[in-house]
């Protein structure tokens, strides 16, 4: 049978799946070009990240921190949207209060024109398969 096209999760039933630990990330959804996860640093707490080998976007739904990114800090907040670059050196601190963020890994694949005359990555990664 093959894959659905689309998938659906609900982020309350995600956040039943924490322990309670300080910082926790709970991975919901992995396709093969896309990871997402539910990451949550509690208030006062280390983020302990290493770089990682794909490309990053984080979406802050709860909290305030400092976010620090190959060098330089910005103040990251509630609809904040941050795009971390692969092996790019980041971490939060600073965390303020507990922090809720959604964390989207991307395995980019060249973009190519599909039969249509639109790029798309996804046509690349049917072919690969």
């Amino acid at each position: 049978m093959p894959e659905s096209p689309w998938k659906l999760c609900d982020l309350d039933e995600v956040k039943e799946r924490f322990t309670g630990d300080p910082v926790e990330y709970v991975e919901f959804m992995r396709l093969p070009s896309l990871s997402c996860g539910l990451y949550r640093l509690s208030k006062g707490s280390d983020d302990m990240q290493s770089p990682h080998d794909d490309d990053e976007v984080y979406y802050i739904l709860e909290g305030q921190a400092m976010m620090e990114i190959a060098g330089e800090r910005k103040s990251v907040g509630p609809g904040s949207v941050v795009f971390v670059g692969a092996t790019e050196s980041h971490s939060f601190f600073e965390i303020e209060e507990d922090m809720l963020l959604l964390v989207f890994f991307a395995a980019a694949a060249p973009l190519v024109q599909n039969t249509k005359g639109r790029s798309t990555r996804q046509e690349r990664l049917r072919r690969e398969v």
